[in-house]
């Protein structure tokens, strides 16, 4: 109920947002309009306020809306009402009525990361975890426990931060300039390449392939928590028993701990452990459950969690309003460029059609976003505005972009493009937009099977 709770908000709010900017740049230009609707297909329910000559509506399908202004190809017109049909008006302000929609969108992801700036954005800490040799990062001499101040001269605050800036500059295929603070606090400069990554290394976690991962403090084999009557629990250990060896090998951290538990399922393992300061020996036996159609084991234990260690990795970005004002219009350029890249990059075959999402996939994150709470789900509202608004200035017959083309050809050619043109344009843009439907269902449907 909070994925679809959370979705159809999400819903809502872009598609309220996109079509308001259609009905009020129209209305200031003189167009009336007839209808402003929130989904597609058969009317479920509407309603006129007073006098006004606009209907709102709730439409069936729930996956976009529509603002139906006066046209003359879409019906006769009273000659009194000619002045305000929208095929009437000058090609600059039909452009502007066409361009408002996309720009709404944008203009309400400032206002969403300009609250979301204010209110303080929580975030990890941009500090280096372990360097795996080989990597792009091990090239650069980075060290675990470095802290990323800047990349490219750009500040950065967090974790999250980086990763936007350093998919950026991997979009752009070059190598970039880290600035970084040492654990003992001595600052350098590191250059890390980002010209051997492929498009398949888009495809998942790109920062896991330049061999950078974010700093985790030291979890050590000490049991925290129990499940009640689980193996861990029969086999005889207790809340506090800190793991020293299992079959005479020596378990540094919790990590060691829980391979040896996942190798050895239904097998009995002679555990060493220290209780009390006082040494002991248990016989383990693992259950076994599947896993990605495999055996593993597993004993009920979760581990002894220092949280003031952790919290301690943690930040929270905050500005004043004015600061938060540069950073929101900042941050939706920002976005909005990089969307642009990623798109141009998918047209050109080098980043994968399987970065396309679906319904299915933007109602999962909706969810998961509004578990995490308020300032998740306005970042994710934010996100989705950006992509809608740039999505639809896409030169797609049917888009807003679309149309943007067609007028402006009729700028420079002094005359409005035939009928033929629009119609064959109107074919092209849907066989586009189901071939765009296709791929992101698919890919939705994929990520469900893959989990």
């Amino acid at each position: 109920m909070t994925t679809l709770l959370a979705f159809i908000v999400a819903i809502v709010v872009l598609v309220v947002f996109h079509e308001l900017g259609h009905y009020a740049v129209a209305r200031w230009c003189g167009v009336k309009v007839l209808r402003f609707s929130v989904g597609f297909g058969r009317v479920l329910y509407s309603k006129r306020f007073g006098n006004s000559e606009t209907e709102w509506a709730l439409s069936a399908i729930p996956l976009g809306g529509y603002v139906k202004m006066l046209d003359e190809r879409e019906g006769e017109v009273a000659p009194a009402d000619l002045p305000r049909a929208f095929n009437r008006q000058p090609v600059l302000r039909r452009m502007a009525i066409v361009v408002a929609g996309p720009i709404a969108n944008l203009l309400l992801a400032v206002l969403l990361y300009w609250a979301l700036f204010i209110y303080g954005v929580p975030g990890v800490k941009p500090v280096v975890g372990e360097i795996r040799p080989g990597t792009p990062a091990a090239v650069a001499q980075l060290q675990e426990q470095d802290t990323i101040l800047s990349i490219d001269g750009v500040a950065v605050a967090s974790w999250q931060d980086a990763r936007w800036r350093l998919l950026d500059l991997v979009l752009q295929g070059r190598q970039t300039q880290l600035e970084i603070s040492s654990a003992v606090g001595r600052k350098a400069l590191r250059t890390l390449h980002l010209t051997n990554l492929t498009a398949a290394d888009l495809d998942g976690d790109f920062m896991a392939k330049l061999g950078l991962y974010p700093y985790q403090p030291p979890v050590y084999p000490v049991i925290g928590k129990l499940v009640a009557d689980g193996a861990g629990q029969r086999g005889g250990l207790r809340e506090g028993d800190r793991i020293l060896r299992v079959e005479g090998e020596p378990m540094s951290y919790w990590r060691d701990w829980v391979e040896v538990i996942r190798a050895h399922p239904r097998e009995v393992l002679r555990v060493e452990i220290e209780r009390d300061g006082a040494l002991l020996q248990v016989a383990i036996t693992p259950d076994s459950v599947e896993e990605s159609g495999a055996q593993i084991g597993r004993i009920g234990a979760a581990p002894q969690i220092d949280r003031a260690v952790f919290d301690a990795m943690l930040i929270e970005v905050s500005y004043p309003p004015l600061r938060a004002m540069a950073a929101a219009m900042d941050k939706t350029w920002e976005t909005s460029v990089i969307s642009l890249k990623m798109m141009a990059k998918m047209v050109a075959g080098e980043v994968s059609l399987k970065n396309l999402s679906g319904p299915i996939t933007i109602a999962d994150y909706a969810g998961q976003s509004a578990q995490m709470g308020l300032g998740a789900y306005i970042g994710f509202l934010a996100l989705i505005s950006i992509s809608l608004g740039i999505l639809n200035l896409l030169p797609i017959p049917l888009l807003d972009g679309g149309h943007l083309l067609y007028y402006a050809v009729e700028l420079f050619k002094g005359s409005p493009l035939s009928d033929a043109v629009w119609e064959t344009g109107q074919r092209v843009g849907i066989a586009l937009l189901l071939t765009l439907m296709g791929f992101a269902l698919y890919n939705d449907i994929s990520r469900l099977i893959s989990g």
